[in-house]
């Protein structure tokens, strides 16, 4: 079985999240998605991030009971910064019949070469990469273990949804309506 695994934030998770997630479930040869709540990005300055237990419950909620996508904590565990070499040799040791591939950005894709032990990944495990705009270009052009996806996507970002709740907007239709439901009545992101 091919699992792939959605490593993000996800302060908030959006429907443009779930619209990725669900498009490579359906439409790639991968088998079951993970969507890994990561605690902190090695790449990322000090956020207002959520704490993980939210994020992950917010992630539960978005996902609800489609046997094909699952959150996943699995870094919460792990010592941080959060490394995907890491995670991914953690996560072949506790799996070893599963085959594990990564779902990222095309504007990941553009700095994968600065990744701990990147050539590493390349080697045991496939990319599937969905395209954003001004990411067309990389290194990895032609590479066997890169599968670019043509996924649709939105122009939504957690940055604009945390944005709108401190500002008393509405983000309904936003975020999948159990997690709008959610932050509705609680004050997290207030």
């Amino acid at each position: 079985m091919k699992i792939g695994l959605f490593f993000g934030s996800f302060n908030p998770v959006h429907i443009g999240h779930m619209i990725i997630a669900n498009h490579m479930v359906e439409y790639t040869e991968i088998d079951k998605i993970w969507m890994v709540v990561s605690p902190q990005s090695p790449f990322k300055k000090k956020q207002s991030l959520a704490s993980n237990y939210d994020r992950y419950h917010l992630v539960s909620l978005a996902v609800g009971d489609n046997d094909r996508i699952r959150p996943s904590k699995i870094e919460f565990d792990l010592p941080t910064p959060s490394y995907t070499i890491d995670t991914l040799t953690y996560l072949k040791e506790k799996h070893e019949k599963q085959e594990f591939a990564l779902i990222m950005g095309g504007d990941n894709l553009k700095s994968f070469h600065k990744w701990k032990n990147y050539e590493q990944i390349l080697e045991n495990h496939d990319i599937y990469v969905y395209k954003r705009s001004g990411s067309e270009e990389h290194q990895f052009e032609g590479h066997p273990r890169i599968k670019i996806v043509e996924a649709p996507l939105l122009n939504i970002s957690a940055t604009f949804i945390r944005k709108a709740i401190k500002e008393d907007k509405s983000i309904q239709y936003l975020v999948p309506e159990e997690v709008y439901q959610y932050l509705h009545t609680s004050h997290l992101y207030k």
